[in-house]
């Protein structure tokens, strides 16, 4: 399985969506002091998991999440305010 995931900032309204096939690998990479994502984010919390049976399939939903309407839809969705994620 491929899971697509968003992370968010506790200090900033800022969010990181990724991929990867591995969470937990990935999870501790991110917090790694040497992760740009950490130095983006600081602190962050896992908002959301999307599991996929491919990598296609879940870059597809990547793409869509990074997108314009994909910003809305998770500000939507987490009730907050614009957040700047990618």
């Amino acid at each position: 399985m491929i899971t697509v995931y968003v992370l968010q900032s506790k200090n900033k309204p800022k969010r990181y969506v990724g991929i990867t096939n591995n969470l937990s690998r990935r999870l501790k990479e991110h917090r790694s002091p040497r992760s740009t994502v950490t130095k983006l984010l600081g602190d962050f919390e896992l908002l959301m998991t999307e599991s996929f049976p491919d990598y296609s399939s879940a870059r597809k939903r990547e793409k869509f999440l990074k997108s314009g309407n994909g910003r809305t839809f998770l500000n939507d969705l987490f009730r907050m305010g614009p957040a700047n994620g990618g």
